[in-house]
């Protein structure tokens, strides 16, 4: 028997401590470069976005593949790739953690838009409290230390 799985996740993580350094001039390439990443793993990505503290990324992940490993290998490959091709200047890494958040695929449509209006949506709304909303709306429980 075949495995077939339908599974949607937002993974969302930002720059450490926060750093407003993803200008936007560099996003598209490195955008570019985590959709390839997604690739070779034989994820399909719906959409990619962000601003400059930190990405959302909507995908599906291949069943054979583990979303810690998806998320470290993004984070190591993107690092050495930002430090070589000189594109964000004062970047100095991701944050230690990450959420990864899952939805039924009538969702598609709706987050693909959310990530669209990423910069709108970041003039009414911090990182910090956009990541709060989404921790209660997936009823994940945390500790507020965490979320410096």
């Amino acid at each position: 028997m075949s495995t077939f799985t339908q599974i949607l996740y937002q993974i969302v993580f930002s720059t450490k401590n926060r750093e407003r350094t993803l200008s936007e001039s560099g996003q598209e390439k490195l955008f570019s470069f985590i959709w390839g990443i997604l690739k070779n793993k034989k994820c399909h990505l719906y959409r990619i976005g962000g601003v400059e503290d930190h990405i959302h990324i909507i995908t599906h992940i291949h069943p054979t593949v583990a979303v810690a490993e998806l998320v470290k290998d993004i984070k190591l490959a993107t690092s050495s790739f930002i430090k070589k091709e000189h594109l964000f200047s004062k970047f100095s890494g991701w944050q230690e953690g990450y959420g990864a958040f899952t939805y039924s695929i009538s969702a598609k449509d709706n987050l693909i838009e959310y990530v669209k209006k990423q910069k709108e949506h970041h003039k009414k709304r911090s990182f910090k409290e956009e990541y709060v909303n989404l921790l209660k709306e997936h009823r994940i429980e945390y500790d507020e230390k965490y979320l410096v």
